[in-house]
């Protein structure tokens, strides 16, 4: 999951504040078995703590402003802790919409008249236990349904797993907590400012841990993606450790091992309209399985279900990989060798640990995170169009999707998608056959 970049002054924060109340909005999900079917979890969303008011305890002073924390409020990492409180917030304003087991996200909404850029991030909360739902999905699967009619060319609906901490880091002056979105973390190690519960003051310092990308996809295009990292948990990574200036130095692998179908050669299984085996213009099911062999990871199939049919991943045409419909070590490997430029091609996959990695951190249990975005630095090309833009024809794994090298910028998503959305519905998991027929 490429980083989300906000251009909002209401950031993340450590105390509840008391202007706003803190309602989650009600998300059912399901934990099934072969044998029982699926049984429903008290689970809502609560929205990340970067979108919310930050303020000074008692006041009505942002405790930041242009990405930068006001010292006259805190000049301590402790001191902004106790020192700033994080607010509650109207979902809806968020273009966050719940109605039964489904949320209906919107990249824009409309404030008096005026199209505004929401793109929310959510996270699915255990309300019985008061933290973020724990997924632990080693020989497990995973399923939910979408909508993608609403998400075109650039636009990104992505539903995804990050290792972040299940109480959001609460402890230590924090008692806001996941119930208010705190302690985000991934693999492109986002430069957050509070990590481990404390503020990041000179924005030195990034947020890294294992991600596992099970959606990131519009009408047009999708991909699953691991990035396992060398270190457990959320490290507070700094300099190179960042991956800032190359991205292989960084603790995570941020490019991830891709299994695309358009880039793999199935040019026709996924996308809008009938002559696709997957009409991304009617709702579907996706169906993610996690499968080992002596407790590790080694291989994460994908199956969809429309139209009452079990569907399975795209099976690749590209020489090296024909006939590949999931993903394994070897996968990854062959794939890089053959997209990247050869035997000596740069694998950051298996530099940090390859599948038994990805599989550790989701033994462990990850996070569920939602969310709807626009690309204002890649204009989404690395998902749905081709990438170098002026690759030739026949390049390998340049094709990512159909989607114009000319599109994807924010200004034409907004002006023609400005009722771009993602609906996610009938989240379950459990045992491989569990939760789908």
């Amino acid at each position: 999951m490429l980083p989300i970049i906000l251009l909002l002054s209401l950031v993340a924060a450590q105390q509840p504040g008391t202007n706003t109340p803190e309602r989650h909005p009600s998300l059912p999900s399901s934990r099934c078995t072969v044998q029982g079917g699926c049984v429903p979890a008290n689970t809502s969303i609560v929205l990340d703590s970067n979108f919310r008011w930050l303020h000074n305890v008692g006041g009505y002073t942002n405790c930041m402003a242009d990405g930068k924390f006001n010292t006259s409020i805190c000049s301590s990492p402790e001191g902004c802790v106790t020192s700033c409180a994080v607010e509650g917030v109207d979902y809806a304003g968020y273009g966050i919409k719940t109605q039964a087991d489904s949320v209906t996200m919107n990249l824009f909404t409309v404030k008096e008249g005026k199209t505004q850029l929401a793109s929310p991030r959510i996270y699915l909360f255990d309300e019985a236990e008061g933290k973020y739902a724990n997924f632990q999905l080693l020989d497990r699967e995973f399923s939910f349904d979408v909508d993608m009619s609403k998400a075109g060319c650039g636009v990104n609906g992505a539903l995804y797993f990050s290792e972040m901490d299940m109480a959001g880091d609460a402890g230590k002056g924090n008692t806001a907590g996941a119930k208010y979105g705190t302690g985000y973390c991934d693999a492109q190690c986002p430069k957050q400012n509070f990590i481990h519960g404390k503020a990041n003051l000179d924005q030195s310092l990034g947020a890294c841990c294992s991600e596992m990308d099970i959606w990131e996809a519009n009408s047009a295009a999708t991909a699953f993606t691991p990035h396992p990292c060398n270190e457990t948990g959320v490290y507070a990574c700094k300099g190179e450790l960042c991956g800032d200036k190359n991205r292989l130095d960084s603790v995570c692998d941020r490019d991830g091992c891709d299994f695309n179908g358009y880039r793999n050669g199935a040019k026709s299984f996924y996308g809008k309209g009938a002559d696709h085996t997957v009409d991304t213009t009617k709702p579907f099911t996706v169906v993610t399985q996690f499968y080992t062999k002596s407790g590790a990871l080694t291989e994460i199939k994908r199956l969809y279900v429309q139209g009452g049919k079990v569907i399975p991943e795209a099976t690749s045409t590209v020489k090296g990989i024909e006939g590949a419909n999931s993903m394994t070590d070897g996968y990854c490997s062959t794939q890089k060798q053959l997209f990247g430029g050869g035997a000596k091609a740069p694998n950051a996959f298996a530099t940090q640990g390859g599948m038994k990695v990805m599989g550790e951190a989701l033994g462990r249990g990850m996070v569920l995170a939602m969310a709807i975005w626009h690309d204002a630095g890649g204009y989404m090309h690395w998902l749905d169009s081709t990438v170098p833009n002026d690759s030739p024809p026949n390049a390998l794994g340049a094709a990512r999707g159909p989607c114009p090298t000319t599109g994807g910028r924010p200004a034409q998503i907004q002006t023609e998608q400005p009722d771009a959305a993602v609906t996610f519905s009938k989240i379950r998991w459990g045992e491989i056959g569990s939760t789908y027929k």
